[in-house]
């Protein structure tokens, strides 16, 4: 096409007959010019008719650059290991969830059924023939008619309470040991400092959480916090506890606290719930559990020393009473009184006697209650010999005693 074009181009006109013959410069340029035009539109022509022939590629700019943004994301798994996971690894089995089953009274009707009251949580520490023991929070198997335990891998047994301490608030449950397949050992919550990380194993909120862990530090060591066991607004007992900021929740109850050893230093038992209040939970020191669990095992209950008598505490007696009924002298406005004094009690063997006012037992001062039960229980055992300091219609009398068992004062 391109020859042809050229051929007419530049094709000479035939001359006239009256035509003088042109000049050759005069034809050149115009022809050049001409030729040059016509070869640009062929050449446009051309690579218009290749740019619509040639087939689309479908790959991406970012495949021939391997530096530019590529939308296909490689997902490369990594084995990450760390001390606390290593810890988790290691104890997290041994963490179980505790249901306690009652039988409910429908409200509208005669009929009753069962049904799960609550739920906590539980540890396993002894592993014996075919036997293996947990503990836990007294008030997470409170009243319990039948217990289900519920283990890391969804497995679920059976479980038996063989004893539970409403003033340590801690229990042991039984269950068949064949479902066992790790225990947790006993650190020394006495060897804690403060600022130790600790880990928290449990199931916050149900076991719809099992096996939920938390991460912080001993935030306090020997904190002691009241406690109203009976719902009276009359303080009872004072716990005392490990302070932690790792969170502990409802049904966290039971749980374990461990240091980064693997080792069990305390059982979750409660916090501290406002709204001012935040990172503030609080764990049963294991060096005071274990004597306690050793207690519940063995014979499934605490024996504890007792008086044999009812206490009412001074501060809750009108002034006018403590001077005119009690005769106290004006100094004396701390103590217990006696309310009731039990048949063949060491009280009554003694000679205490109705109204009188304790204030010291051997050499440690009582101011109420729970000062008086901390040091018999914590203090005294069954059988040894407890000195006295009341008084009695205005003075001050010493007895001596030798505690028995029981339940009470």
């Amino acid at each position: 096409m391109d020859e042809e074009r050229r051929e007419t181009e530049w094709q000479p006109i035939p001359p006239q007959e009256t035509r003088r013959e042109p000049k050759r410069r005069s034809s050149f340029w115009p022809g050049l010019l001409g030729g040059l035009i016509g070869g640009l539109i062929v050449w446009l022509v051309v690579m218009f008719a290749t740019d619509q022939s040639t087939p689309v590629s479908n790959q991406s700019t970012a495949d021939k650059n391997p530096g530019t943004l590529n939308t296909q994301h490689n997902q490369i798994p990594m084995d990450i290991s760390t001390e606390i996971t290593d810890v988790v690894d290691e104890v997290a089995t041994a963490v179980v969830g505790i249901t306690n089953i009652q039988t409910v009274q429908d409200f509208w009707s005669a009929n009753s059924s069962v049904q799960e009251a609550g739920t906590g949580s539980g540890v396993l520490y002894k592993k014996e023939g075919d036997k293996a023991y947990i503990v836990t929070n007294h008030h997470v198997v409170e009243n319990s008619e039948q217990l289900e335990v519920s283990f890391d891998d969804g497995t679920k047994t059976e479980g038996k309470l063989i004893g539970s301490d409403l003033w340590t608030d801690l229990a042991v449950v039984e269950i068949d040991s064949k479902h066992v397949d790790a225990i947790v050992e006993f650190g020394d919550s006495d060897a804690l400092k403060r600022g130790e990380s600790v880990i928290a194993i449990g199931n916050p909120l149900g076991l719809g959480f099992a096996g939920s862990v938390t991460v912080g530090v001993i935030s306090g060591k020997d904190r002691s916090i009241p406690m109203d066991l009976n719902k009276d607004g009359i303080i009872d007992w004072q716990a005392d506890v490990l302070q932690t900021d790792a969170a502990i929740n409802p049904g966290n109850s039971g749980g374990a606290l461990i240091n980064m050893a693997g080792q069990l230093v305390g059982i979750n038992s409660m916090k501290i719930s406002q709204e001012t209040v935040e990172g503030i939970g609080l764990a049963i020191p294991i060096n005071i559990a274990l004597p306690i669990i050793e207690h519940l095992e063995e014979t499934g209950q605490v024996n504890r020393p007792t008086m044999g008598v009812s206490l009412l505490d001074l501060q809750q007696i009108p002034i006018q009473q403590q001077q005119q009924t009690l005769e106290l002298p004006k100094d004396v406005t701390e103590g217990v009184v006696v309310t009731e004094i039990m048949p063949n009690s060491p009280a009554k063997a003694a000679g205490i006697e109705k109204y009188d006012t304790i204030v010291q037992l051997d050499d440690e001062k009582v101011t109420d209650m729970v000062t008086l039960r901390k040091y018999l229980y914590n203090k005294k055992e069954i059988g040894d010999k407890l000195k006295v300091k009341v008084y009695r219609g205005g003075k001050p009398v010493e007895l001596e005693m030798v505690l028995k068992d029981g339940n009470t004062f």
